[in-house]
This record gives C-alpha cells, structure tokens and sequence, in this order.
C-alpha cells in the first residue's frame, strides 16, 4: 500500500456502537472481515 493521508483512508461503520472509524496497517489483510471498532465493542456485541 502506497502512502496515503489519513483522510483518505477507508471508514466503515462499528456494528455495535455506530460510530466510524478507518482502516488501520494491522488490519491491512482482514479488512473485508473487519465489524468492530474495538475489542470492547466485540466482547459486547457477544453479550448482547
């Protein structure tokens, strides 16, 4: 991946809080499979 600025990196929405956020380099592989903004927002999303 070339070098881009932050804000034309992609966004996608969170399935459990809803808020955006954008792609990060550790998720460069698996973005595709990406839902959740954060482990929180994982864990509480299984609760639910």
């Amino acid at each position: 991946m070339k070098m881009r600025r932050k804000g034309d990196l992609p966004q996608k929405i969170c399935a459990c809080c809803g808020k955006p956020f954008d792609w990060r380099k550790k998720w460069e592989k698996v973005w595709a499979e990406v839902r959740y903004c954060s482990e929180r927002c994982k864990r509480e999303r299984r609760q639910k």
